[in-house]
């Protein structure tokens, strides 16, 4: 899908975390114990989503009273609330929940939200989203987990 060049690096983000969904479904496979996989999954939350999420809604959605935007940031508030459980009790449905949840809202942002919004933003709003974007991710964000248990 060709997506606009100021919005390229947040779905860079989005790749990233189709990697995850993967790492975690591969672990759930291989019937690796849940707390490793929660280990893992906490990591990225608190690495990679905590900040992508607050870009995307502080950058993108917060401009407009848009009902796709609305439902964006509720499914971040539900994976928010999906965290706090995970924390406190890591089982592996929850886990495997994580995982479609992360990738069904991937698909939804990429496939539905960014078009809508590309079409909805001029192209100046689009360039200076760019530019602030493009500054966010100077700096990029390994994904350096120490245990490897997709493996």
């Amino acid at each position: 899908m060709q997506r606009h060049s100021s919005i390229i690096p947040l779905s860079r983000d989005h790749h990233t975390g189709l990697l995850c969904c993967w790492k975690l479904r591969q672990g759930i496979r291989k019937s690796i114990k849940a707390e490793r996989m929660a280990a893992y999954l906490l990591y990225f939350w608190n690495t990679h989503l905590v900040k992508h999420f607050k870009e995307e809604e502080s950058l993108l959605f917060n401009t407009t009273d848009d009902p796709l935007c609305t439902q964006a940031v509720l499914q971040h508030e539900e994976f928010q609330t999906l965290v706090g459980k995970i924390q406190s009790t890591a089982i592996t449905e929850e886990i495997a929940q994580f995982a479609d949840l992360l990738e069904h809202h991937i698909r939804f942002e990429e496939r539905v939200v960014f078009p809508h919004l590309e079409k909805s933003f001029n192209q100046e709003k689009l360039a200076s989203l760019g530019k602030r974007i493009e500054d966010l991710h100077a700096q990029p964000v390994p994904d350096d987990f120490p245990d490897e248990f997709w493996k």
